[in-house]
């Protein structure tokens, strides 16, 4: 975890300094940190194993995993919990309009025992029938290490509050949208033989985020925002120990809760 905040960090700072070169292009920048929470849509999980076994989990039902209390139990492991930031530059002197990187480190947990059809090849036999999930006897699947989606926005916000006697904005409506690439480290079990997958680039996202951002300083502020979009993963890696060219593929719609707090860096 503390690699990984280091190497946010570095990056933040790294931006900001050339940044600063490149005035001419932004009028600013900011930096967000904040926290999420998640629901899904159905999914149609289509799995091809290395043994040969090709099978589909129809309409799958699955759940996030914020792990919010860590924020309490372990206040210094910040990437513990369900977390986002947020890097962005500011394209207008008036600063109303910027290009985003946006990373949202999710996570999609297939639900254990729901009873779902399955179609396809296992162990060499067609099926086409229900089954249980369990993985001590099926299978368990989730992206938790996460889901990671990280990708790039068009930013805009509008001022519909001013400070009493002065300038500068107290809340702005924004909305952003776009489009990147998913990044999971995906956590699966076949028939009780487990493994935690390596991070790969493994499909595509696109989003539309939306709601205010209330400055309770000049720089410092709070954003609250409401966002939904599609996540198609290509080819998930879904190994188990000893085993390899197991791969999953499956698209699913979100819907996701994010507050964050951030901080205007101004040239």
């Amino acid at each position: 975890m503390n690699k990984k905040l280091t190497a946010i960090l570095l990056i933040m700072a790294s931006l900001h300094a050339h940044a600063q070169k490149s005035n001419k292009l932004f009028s600013g920048m900011y930096i967000q940190w904040g926290y999420n929470k998640e629901w899904y849509t159905r999914s149609k999980i289509h799995f091809k194993m290395a043994n040969g076994d090709n099978f589909i989990l129809h309409k799958a039902k699955a759940h996030d995993k914020p792990d919010l209390d860590a924020v309490l139990k372990k206040p210094l492991e910040v990437s513990i919990p369900q977390y986002n930031y947020r890097i962005g530059f500011y394209i207008n002197k008036a600063r109303t309009k910027a290009i985003e990187l946006n990373f949202d480190h999710a996570k999609y947990v297939v639900t254990d025992n729901q009873r779902l059809h399955v179609t396809g090849k296992i162990d060499g036999k067609n099926v086409d029938g229900d089954s249980i999930i369990t993985s001590k006897d099926f299978l368990h699947l989730e992206h938790t290490d996460g889901a990671n989606w990280l990708h790039f926005n068009y930013v805009q916000q509008h001022t519909v509050y001013k400070t009493k006697g002065s300038k500068r904005p107290l809340i702005n409506i924004i909305w952003k949208a776009g489009a990147g690439i998913n990044i999971p480290r995906t956590d699966f079990t076949w028939k009780g033989n487990r493994l935690n997958n390596h991070f790969h680039i493994a499909g595509y996202n696109l989003g539309a985020e939306g709601g205010a951002r209330i400055y309770t300083f000049k720089k410092f502020f709070l954003e609250f925002t409401g966002k939904t979009g599609y996540v198609r993963y290509i080819n998930a890696l879904t190994n188990t120990e000893g085993s390899k060219g197991n791969s999953v593929k499956h698209g699913f719609g979100y819907f996701e809760m994010i507050g964050l707090i951030g901080y205007d860096i101004h040239f």
